[in-house]
């Protein structure tokens, strides 16, 4: 029995060595794939990186992470033109089946899911800014974003007429969706009388309708899904050969 004793001493010593030694060796590489991935993406801020199970020895022995989560935050994309930019809040990307490199110069997943954030007053930074005709001695332009409820964009108009402008802006309702899996397109579901100015449909539709092309972000991964939110629309992200690192 003194034996047995010493023998269960023994095993509980070893292991719970191996789970220091574990963790151990998990966060020096969360903190080794986080400045890799910092440097790759030219962030000012060092990310978050979480390497998921365990143990994890038995994951980096076969060279393949069972899943690995990234959070980037202020994250700056491209808008498709090469010199323009758009801010992203909350980039979080959840990275499954992640083969690496012996050294970690590379690290590429079979498949990413995630979610991004952009502010209102990101994406009214692609309407138009400056009053547009739209009817004889009239103009428009849109002046507010903000959450209209079920999904939907309240897209606030400004109107101005020869006598002035009207005394509120007019809110119209968009619905908001992802085409081509690298631009949001925010498009009026109706429009509404302007304070009784009739206007021609495809006029007003030149400043309610616009889009916003978002590409450029971490390992190539894409838009999949968007919905307005309270400060901003939420956008899902996919993709599969996910390059994080190399």
């Amino acid at each position: 029995m003194r034996a047995l004793r010493i023998l269960l001493v023994i095993v509980v010593v070893l292991g719970g060595i191996f789970v220091i030694v574990d963790r151990v060796a998990v966060n020096l590489a969360e903190s080794e794939a986080a400045d890799r991935l910092k440097a790759n993406e030219g962030l000012q801020d060092t990310p978050d990186v979480s390497i998921e199970g365990f143990p994890f020895l038995t994951q980096l022995a076969g060279g393949t992470l069972d899943e690995v989560r990234v959070g980037i935050r202020d994250y700056e994309a491209g808008t498709g033109d090469g010199t323009g930019k758009i801010r992203i809040d909350d980039l979080r990307a959840d990275m499954k089946g992640v083969d690496f490199s012996s050294d970690f110069s590379s690290a590429v997943a079979d498949s990413a899911t995630g979610t991004a954030t952009v502010a209102y007053d990101e994406l009214l930074k692609t309407a138009e800014s400056e009053p547009t005709q739209v009817a004889p001695g009239v103009k428009a332009k849109i002046v507010g974003l903000s959450d209209g409820g079920n999904g939907k964009i309240k897209v606030a108009v400004e109107i101005e007429t020869a006598l002035g402008k009207l005394p509120e802006p007019v809110s119209v309702l968009s619905s908001v969706q992802v085409v081509d899996g690298d631009t949001v397109r925010v498009q009026a579901d109706a429009l509404p009388e302007f304070g009784g100015i009739e206007l021609a449909e495809s006029r007003v539709r030149r400043i309610t309708d616009f889009q916003q092309r978002i590409d450029g972000l971490p390992g190539g991964i894409r838009l999949d899904k968007v919905e307005a939110a309270e400060n901003g629309v939420d956008i899902t992200v996919t993709g599969s050969d996910v390059r994080l690192v190399g």
